[in-house]
């Protein structure tokens, strides 16, 4: 795994890695992987929560993530990718979501979209929901922020926030995109993925000039 992170690094393929990575989480609860990797990737962005966490921090936390499901519900059901979808947009976060056998989305543009996030440093991820079972995994619906992406091994740094399970790991392009295909019991639909960009009125909207893309 190293070697690979080198090699990729080496190639600029790994930019997302550490902003993601500074903010990697645990997931509080088994049925947290949604909600943590949206802590994740809100704190990488620096977004402002609007409330406190403890004392004077404002920080997410997965109990902050409360409109379209509660944790508690969450907690009970877990979560649907369309309903996780909702939880980033009322972040503020621009969400462009696909179901890659709805959309018809192909391996290669996959990999276009794997490689272009993989390469951006700040104020945007890519997430992907999937069956951890079509990856040999055990459990079954799952999401997790890509870190990165080795283009000679066309392989996917996957960043899993059930690091009681399983550390970052490393998978190949074609067995992630095919691990979104499976249909989601709750839904009668696929997985899929979403990128995930800090929103251009994010300043406007929170009352702050800190970040404006």
């Amino acid at each position: 795994g190293r070697a690979i992170f080198r090699e990729a690094l080496a190639d600029g393929t790994m930019e997302a890695f550490f902003p993601l990575v500074e903010q990697l989480h645990t997931q509080d609860d088994p049925s947290f992987c949604g909600l943590a990797t949206l802590v994740v990737v809100l704190n990488a962005f620096g977004v402002d929560p609007g409330r406190n966490w403890r004392g004077p921090w404002r920080w997410y936390h997965e109990n902050a993530l409360d409109c379209c499901k509660s944790p508690e519900l969450v907690q009970q059901e877990g979560i649907t990718f369309d309903e996780w979808a909702c939880l980033a947009r009322c972040q503020g976060l621009d969400v462009e979501a696909a179901r890659p056998d709805e959309k018809g989305v192909t391996e290669d543009q996959f990999r276009e979209v794997v490689r272009a996030l993989a390469s951006e440093p700040r104020f945007a991820a890519l997430v992907v929901s999937y069956d951890r079972a079509s990856l040999g995994q055990t459990g079954t619906g799952h999401f997790a922020p890509v870190g990165g992406y080795h283009a000679a091994r066309d392989m996917v740094l996957v960043l899993d926030t059930a690091r009681f399970k399983y550390p970052p790991h490393w998978v190949p392009l074609g067995r992630l995109l095919e691990a979104t295909r499976p249909l989601d019991p709750a839904t009668g639909r696929s997985r899929g993925f979403a990128v995930l960009r800090r929103s251009r009125m994010y300043h406007v909207l929170h009352g702050t000039a800190r970040m404006s893309l």
